[in-house]
């Protein structure tokens, strides 16, 4: 393979969900941030938890939840570590972390930038990279330290470089990008982070990205 680089142009306990349609219920925890991770010899680091799909996903729009309780969800679906996770919104031209919240307060991205995020809003496209290292890149994400609510295996790995990366615009089928979702995983090297992005991950993502355009929390200026 010549390039690892794919451009694509492209909650307590037992709280009872249904979707719209009444066809789907599960229950969901309500206090998802305190999740534990694990590793895994085949798949890197993922969070503990009953195997999540996007139709869990897509259950959580009636409860209009919070970014958070969304972004650990995604975690879960993509079998990631919460610190593995990113979502960006476009506000006043510019991109601007609500998820992580550690970066909320970290300044905003131009579109006009160079960093990736920025990239895959401007050209309405995702990307696939496990050979991220090698790639110049704004390391903005990779610096955050997580707070009380992340365990500590976690807020250590959090700081790691990102060795392998996913970007998606998030955006309705025919509407404008409202934003930004980025999935990662982090290591001292590209073996320690765990199993490569697959293109079926990537499709996973895209679509995830469709849902996270129906949440209100992606509106420019609604609560996050």
């Amino acid at each position: 393979m010549k390039s690892a680089i794919y451009s694509v142009c492209n909650i307590g306990l037992g709280t009872l969900v249904t979707c719209r349609d009444g066809t789907d219920a599960r229950r969901m925890d309500k206090l998802e941030l305190g999740t534990t991770m694990s590793s895994t010899s085949n798949q890197g680091f993922a969070v503990k938890a009953a195997k999540a799909t996007l139709s869990d996903l897509e259950c959580m729009l009636s409860e209009s939840p919070s970014s958070d309780r969304v972004c650990v969800k995604l975690a879960q679906i993509l079998r990631v570590r919460r610190s593995e996770v990113a979502l960006l919104r476009l506000d006043k031209g510019s991109l601007r972390f609500i998820f992580p919240p550690e970066l909320r307060s970290a300044g905003v991205l131009p579109l006009t930038g160079s960093a990736v995020a920025a990239r895959t809003a401007a050209t309405r496209s995702a990307l696939l990279s496990n050979t991220f290292m090698r790639v110049k890149h704004v390391s903005l994400f990779e610096a955050v330290k997580l707070g009380a609510e992340a365990d500590e295996e976690d807020r250590a790995q959090g700081q790691m470089p990102i060795q392998k990366i996913m970007s998606v615009p998030v955006a309705p089928p025919a509407g404008d990008v409202l934003g930004v979702v980025q999935i990662s995983r982090k290591g001292l090297d590209t073996s320690g982070a765990g199993a490569d992005f697959t293109n079926a991950d990537l499709k996973e993502l895209e679509q995830a990205a469709e849902i996270l355009a129906r949440m209100p929390f992606m509106q420019e200026g609604a609560e996050i």
